[in-house]
């Protein structure tokens, strides 16, 4: 039996894990909005027409914030068309989804619902077809108190105390040639700096993020980052970081192993903000907010027709092994807990999410939504540096990948420890051995996996083949730990302080 040995001391920490790692993204693309967060005239519609089914599983996902309403539409969005009467709203064609964007749900409606679910919203602005003006007026629209006019046409509209939003993000993806005003990274970054100062003159309690590159594999990368972030530098808060993994050859070895390309990407953009730094010879630090991340790859090139009202598009269907790759990404953003201080799990309802819904009929869980809601239940308090020792493998991309993917967690409040393990092996078990010193007395209480002989197994509405069980606890003994872990499976260890 191979085994793989962890040790952790509760003095070698990483960073304290901000909450709002366990964030999400809403855009207005496809049945994300429409038939997800808002149905009116479905049987579980609150008096604001949202579903309180879909509420309450994003309760319990604990999510801490939600970026929105875009993603690729922001780029073509007048925030404007979003407020006031809604029989009075717009309805415009939407060039990023080729879709008729309705504006029955706007900045007021959105707000009230992520009051609803415990979340905060993080803003997203238009700087492809739109600029500074439009942006500092939604600043002064959503957080001046009054005595102005986009503050008191607000106040008009329905909500007299300024919704204090903090977070935003300065447009979306710049360096793609698919964005409607697709910019180079010196016409982005003095836009985006231009756009900040303004907004920040509004409003000097509000943090800004700067577009990073769109993926690790775009030309752009690294280049664009350094660029664009020198020009915005003294205006701008965070960088964002964009990542989707796929399966396009259904090899599952090199699938499975795609939570080292995360952990890779962190790493790079880490070193980029860190060499502006230098150059500039600042003392601020620039952050990371890795705001769009999951697996998608199921519904690339899916039909529909162009400009229909809030179609199925983007709907993955996620399977088994496709939780086990989030829950590696999740693992290396709670590794990378010191530089990563935003992330947004994308998205959030029927398009490449954790919650499905049917129109009028019922809501459900989908493989990816455990390591999320584990993680975001139990992954709060400081993360932990982890020494390990594992046997690894190499793939056709991936060299040196760990058979055992690991994180690990303390609350300092309560003592808890958790651990986070993943078990990449497709046939044989691994014993997890764990090294605890200096955690004082421990008692195991929780050990839940995600287990399945299946890598292509789903969730339906119908029934849930792929849920966590729960498995006898572990305990340790004079500071150690064993726990076999099963091939191809997502593990949560939980231990306890005693006394």
């Amino acid at each position: 039996m191979r085994k793989v040995t962890l040790i952790m001391d509760r003095d070698y920490t990483v960073g304290p894990i901000d909450p709002r790692l366990y964030g999400s993204f809403i855009e207005h693309l496809g049945r994300a909005v429409y038939g997800g967060l808002y149905e009116p005239d479905h049987p579980l519609a609150d008096e604001e027409g949202f579903r309180k089914d879909v509420l309450e599983l994003v309760r319990r996902l604990g999510v801490t914030l939600v970026r929105y309403p875009g993603g690729n539409f922001v780029s073509g969005f007048r925030w404007e068309d979003s407020v006031g009467p809604v029989e009075q709203r717009p309805k415009r064609l939407d060039l990023a989804w080729f879709t008729t964007e309705t504006n029955r749900v706007g900045l007021h409606e959105f707000a009230h619902w992520a009051r609803k679910a415990g979340s905060s919203v993080m803003y997203a602005v238009n700087l492809g077809t739109r600029g500074p003006d439009a942006a500092r007026n939604a600043v002064e629209y959503a957080n001046h108190t009054g005595g102005s006019y986009w503050s008191d046409l607000r106040r008009r509209n329905g909500h007299d105390a300024p919704y204090g939003v903090r977070l935003w993000c300065l447009g979306n993806e710049m360096d793609g040639p698919w964005q409607m005003g697709h910019k180079t990274a010196e016409e982005y970054g003095r836009l985006a700096n231009e756009t900040a100062k303004l907004m920040k003159w509004t409003d000097p309690a509000v943090k800004t993020i700067l577009c990073g590159s769109s993926s690790l594999n775009m030309p752009t990368f690294g280049a664009w980052e350094t660029t664009a972030l020198d020009i915005a530098w003294e205006n701008v808060d965070y960088v964002s970081m964009h990542q989707y993994h796929g399966n396009s050859d259904d090899y599952l070895e090199n699938f499975l192993a795609k939570g080292v390309e995360t952990e890779a990407f962190i790493r790079s953009v880490a070193a980029a903000l860190d060499y502006v730094q230098g150059k500039r010879h600042s003392k601020k630090r620039v952050d990371i907010s890795f705001d769009e991340w999951n697996v998608w790859y199921h519904s690339h090139g899916a039909p529909f027709e162009k400009w229909s009202e809030a179609p199925h598009i983007l709907e993955d269907v996620y399977n088994f092994a496709d939780a086990l790759v989030v829950g590696t990404m999740m693992n290396a953003i709670l590794r990378h807990a010191d530089r990563v201080k935003i992330a947004c799990l994308a998205q959030l309802v029927n398009v490449i999410a954790p919650i499905m819904t049917e129109n009028g009929g019922r809501a459900w869980k989908q493989t990816i939504f455990y390591p999320f809601f584990f993680a975001s239940n139990y992954g709060r308090g400081v993360s932990l540096q982890v020494v390990s020792e594992t046997s690894k493998y190499d793939t056709k991309w991936y060299s040196d990948v760990p058979d055992v993917d690991l994180s690990a967690v303390l609350d300092e409040a309560t003592g808890r420890l958790t651990v986070f393990a993943v078990n990449r092996d497709l046939k044989e078990a691994i014993d997890l051995q764990l090294a605890l010193p200096g955690f004082g007395p421990l008692t195991g209480a929780k050990w839940t996996a995600l287990e399945h002989s299946d890598p292509y197994a789903v969730n339906t509405a119908e029934r849930e083949a792929v849920r966590p069980v729960e498995k006898q606890p572990v305990s340790p003994d004079n500071g150690a730990v064993a726990a076999r872990l099963s091939p191809m499976s997502w593990n949560m260890l939980v231990f306890e302080k005693k006394g």
